[in-house]
């Protein structure tokens, strides 16, 4: 797979981890939400980018469809790590909402992407074998 300019999900997961990176940063120093909790949001959600990153230069589309699985996998995790610490009490409604949005246009755009390669990988096997 070649890189492409102007990629949304690369754009977006990129933004993502500098405010997952900001957020970590702000709530440890204000000692708002648990370390353990704020090391493995950080952790996902910059995962997320760097999957997506590598998938730009799979070496194949199966590949391709692992690393974008992961990302999505990464992202689903974010998710959850956010509501626990909204659930804590460490993210305003408004910094949660913000957030929570962002990370679901993400999983919605992963999880696009990744069922329309799989379609195209079973229309490639099946025009392969005949069918």
């Amino acid at each position: 797979m070649m890189p492409r300019r102007d990629n949304i999900i690369i754009d977006k997961t990129e933004r993502f981890a500098d405010r997952i990176t900001k957020m970590y940063r702000y709530l440890s120093e204000k000692k708002l939400g648990d370390r353990d909790m704020l090391k493995q949001i950080v952790r996902s959600g910059t995962s997320i980018g760097a999957n997506v990153s590598e998938g730009q230069f799979a070496q194949s589309k199966p590949d391709f469809l692992t690393k974008v699985t992961i990302a999505l996998k990464e992202a689903n995790e974010t998710r959850f790590w956010l509501k626990r610490l909204y659930a804590y009490g460490s993210l305003t409604d408004s910094e949660f909402m913000s957030i929570i949005h962002d990370n679901e246009e993400i999983i919605n755009i992963l999880t696009t992407i990744t069922k329309t390669t799989r379609e195209n990988l079973k229309n490639e096997r099946g025009e392969r074998n005949g069918k």
